[in-house]
């Protein structure tokens, strides 16, 4: 299972909150997984150049079809405005349809709990998709 680990391309003032968002993709087909991986990684690399960006990681399941990112953000400005600018806004629009199911998080921290573990992005990722079931 790649991971690429948590990453800190900017320092945050110790206190500052942080906005977390943590998403799960599952793709339909196993033949999608190859791309969706490589540009996975292109949008990784520009989360990391974005402004606002204090924390980004990315876990690939590829035999599960399942990818996870993590990331911690200045404010909702920097981290939409990381959503609506390319590569990512063309990727995510090209990738949809590939895409079996998504899910999304987003929740408030203190800087100082920096970085957030993937047990809690699961945890709260599990929460979000059984009331949606529910």
């Amino acid at each position: 299972m790649p991971t690429i680990p948590w990453t800190e391309p900017q320092t945050p003032e110790p206190d500052a909150q942080a906005l977390v968002m943590a998403s799960r993709f599952e793709l339909r087909s196993l033949r999608q997984v190859p791309g969706f991986f490589l540009a996975s990684i292109a949008v990784w690399r520009q989360a990391r150049r974005t402004p606002g960006a204090w924390g980004v990681a990315l876990k690939a399941q590829l035999l599960r079809r399942t990818f996870w990112t993590l990331s911690a953000w200045s404010d909702k400005p920097a981290l939409y405005g990381y959503a609506n600018a390319e590569p990512h806004k063309s990727t995510m629009r090209r990738l949809r349809g590939a895409m079996r199911e998504s899910t999304f998080v987003y929740w408030e921290v203190p800087v100082s709990e920096l970085p957030i573990d993937w047990a809690e992005a699961e945890r709260r990722i599990a929460a979000e998709r059984a009331a949606k079931a529910s």
